[in-house]
């Protein structure tokens, strides 16, 4: 077989995955090339690689979905090889093709294998041919109430577009046909199937990589059954909870399936697994998974290095690596799943994610970056490796909750709480976990805000008094003491939930911030970076961070983040009741047939469509009554705030949330895993 020597790689994706590729092509001593759109250019991709080729644009459309750009950057960098990550081109035959018809190493399973995977209609025919365990499909035309509940899939793409759960016959049609256009938009092809949706199932995937020599590892099981929109949050390896029998089946199911279409390189066959333990094909992914680094702890590999031997024409060691430990890993996105997941964007004035044996960071970002509406919102992977499950759920809890994140609203408090959530523990997992746990997953925690905010105001008073030159050194006192100095007050607002925080102290001749009326707190030590407090005789120490009016205080098992308030509103900042703000950057899309100032509206009425961050999101009615002003129109870029629409509210109208994304309407992230 003919060998490549792989020299330059170019990486046609971005951020954390380029990042990651580049890390192994540095070890192997191969020169890496980054793409980049202008949104990207001073990405944390485009700083690591050692050459970077401009795509001119700022949408996915414009720019790393372009394989005819991708393919000339590669040849204008003199790269000899090209590795498509996930998402964007990574499943696309096309462009594969293209690749190697440039005379460019693939780093990919053949155009034939992504070909023959491609429709998920014609990969199950192909599967049970193979015998590859089966869901029997179901003809939406003859379903009747036996059949229930339906899941609708697009044939084509991911990431849950396209996808609708059916629980009443006499909503299919109208289920059908939005799932139809859907999927037409987002992947050209409206076709859709339909299946059994198996309740309280279990999303369980088999990792294989496979050479051009007969040789197909199955290199265990992954569970990824913690997920939002049908999109991954939290994956573990191996899955637990399975019987030998089970794990034997699936590991020949998936070893099967790879040699039913001659598959070469790292690929994931994925499962559903119902309550009963009996496993159904879901599809093949041809092509490396966010989800990789659980597998890689596990077995001691390096899927990419593997990956580029394979490309090489190298040939795998038949005999398969030995599985030690256990691994978890939390992906952390900028977005606030307390409000319907909404994505969030803005600048990451800090990322710092604790180092120890056992963790491990993959990340696009660092500490003073952006992150901007074009692309999906996940920020970083934290992944943990431990001897046993509980040892490595303990160990990435503990990491997430010690990271230090500043700036947008993310999952991170989602992501703790999931992890030591007593079924998540327990291993009671399914698809379902947060349709039934979400609430109570986002509810108000234990933590003291109001102690916080007291930490901050001290901070802000230090360093208002603090003279120009070097750092002051830090104050250290003791109880503070009852003073006949008037008390001043500084107003904080916590975010992202809103609730304000009245600070009182008083600054007496010393020059040394007092809190007051404060029983039971002593101040210990104070600088504008640094507060320590005696509560109730524990001592406690407060981290300080600030954005220009935001500030971010950090202490041992909370983090959080408080807005600056003025002592009087300034009436500028009011707007009128009933008002429909945009709730994030992002362009309009639509508006709901014939609205214009006048006409009369529902409470909960979708009445304006806005895309941000690949996600479509709907302005609700907030109640029903006349819309009075409306200054959205399709095409129209929005920034958050921006005023959309006024609706003239009903008195006896019920207020309802004025955003929400569209219902089964998921991101469809350049990982679409």
């Amino acid at each position: 077989m003919r060998r490549d020597v792989i020299h330059s790689l170019l990486v046609a994706n971005r951020g954390e995955i380029a990042c990651r590729i580049f890390r192994t092509c540095r070890d192997l001593g191969i020169t890496t090339v980054a793409v980049y759109s202008d949104a990207d250019a001073g990405a944390l991709h485009v700083r690591e690689a050692d050459l970077a080729v401009r795509l001119p644009g700022s949408a996915p459309a414009d720019t790393y979905l372009r394989g005819d750009l991708v393919v000339a950057a590669a040849l204008a960098a003199g790269a000899d090889a090209v590795h498509p990550g996930y998402g964007f081109l990574s499943e696309n035959a096309a462009f594969a093709a293209a690749v190697q018809d440039a005379g460019l190493t693939w780093v990919g399973p053949p155009v034939k294998a992504i070909e023959l995977m491609a429709s998920k209609t014609r990969a199950k025919e192909l599967m049970g041919g193979a015998g590859v365990p089966l869901l029997a499909p179901v003809d939406p035309a003859t379903a009747g109430e036996d059949d229930l509940p339906l899941l609708l899939k697009a044939a084509s793409g991911g990431g849950g577009r396209g996808m609708r759960i059916v629980r009443e016959l006499g909503s299919l049609p109208g289920e059908l046909l939005a799932a139809a256009a859907e999927a037409a938009s987002a992947f050209g092809d409206g076709e859709v199937f339909a299946e059994p949706y198996v309740e309280r199932g279990r999303h369980v995937e088999v990792q294989v990589m496979a050479d051009a020599y007969d040789t197909v590892w199955a290199l265990g099981t992954r569970d990824c059954s913690l997920q939002r929109r049908h999109q991954k949050v939290i994956e573990e390896a191996p899955a637990p909870g399975l019987d030998e029998g089970l794990r034997t089946r699936l590991h020949d199911a998936a070893v099967a399936a790879a040699r039913a279409v001659g598959y070469r390189g790292a690929g994931t066959v994925e499962f559903l697994v119902s309550a009963e333990g009996r496993p159904y094909f879901l599809e093949m992914n041809t092509r490396l998974q966010v989800e990789h680094p659980v597998t890689e702890a596990v077995f001691g590999v390096d899927l990419v290095a593997l990956q580029l031997r394979v490309a090489e024409g190298e040939p795998l060691d038949p005999v398969l690596p030995a599985a030690s430990g256990h691994a978890v890993e939390a992906r952390l996105y900028a977005e606030d799943p307390a409000r319907d997941w909404q994505p969030q964007t803005g600048a990451l004035l800090t990322l710092e994610v604790p180092e120890a044996p056992g963790l491990r960071l993959d990340t696009g970002y660092t500490g003073g970056d952006t992150i901007g509406v074009h692309y999906d919102p996940m920020l970083a992977k934290v992944i943990a490796h431990a001897p046993t499950r509980t040892e490595a759920v303990r160990l990435l809890a503990g990491a997430l909750e010690r990271a230090r994140i500043h700036g947008p609203v993310t999952n991170r408090e989602l992501l703790v709480r999931s992890l030591r959530h007593p079924d998540f523990a327990a291993a009671r997992l399914d698809t379902g976990f947060y349709d039934r746990h979400l609430a109570d997953l986002t509810a108000p925690g234990a933590g003291d805000p109001a102690t916080a905010a007291l930490a901050a105001a001290l901070a802000e008073a230090v360093r208002a008094t603090a003279s120009p030159g070097p750092a002051p050194t830090p104050t250290r006192f003791g109880a503070w003491r009852n003073l006949p100095s008037q008390p001043q007050v500084k107003l904080f607002r916590s975010e992202p939930d809103g609730t304000e925080h009245e600070i009182a102290y008083r600054t007496p001749r010393t020059g040394t911030p007092e809190p007051y009326d404060a029983p039971g707190v002593r101040v210990l030590a104070a600088d504008p970076d640094r507060v320590t407090l005696e509560l109730d005789g524990v001592t406690r120490h407060f981290e300080l961070a600030r954005d220009r009016d935001r500030l971010h205080v950090d202490t041992a098992g909370a983090s959080y983040t408080f807005t600056a308030l003025p002592r009087f509103t300034d009436p500028a900042t009011q707007t009128d009741p009933g008002s429909l703000l945009a709730p994030m950057p992002g362009t309009v899309v639509r508006l709901a047939e014939g609205l214009a100032p006048g006409v009369p509206v529902e409470a909960g009425q979708p009445l304006i469509w806005l895309e941000a961050m690949k996600m479509e999101h709907r302005i609700l009615a907030p109640a029903s009554g006349t819309l009075t002003a409306l200054h959205a129109a399709p095409g129209h870029q929005v920034e958050v705030g921006a005023l959309l629409a006024v609706v003239q509210e009903d008195p006896d109208a019920t207020p309802v949330t004025a955003s929400a994304p569209a219902p089964a309407s998921a991101p469809a992230p350049e990982e679409n895993a």
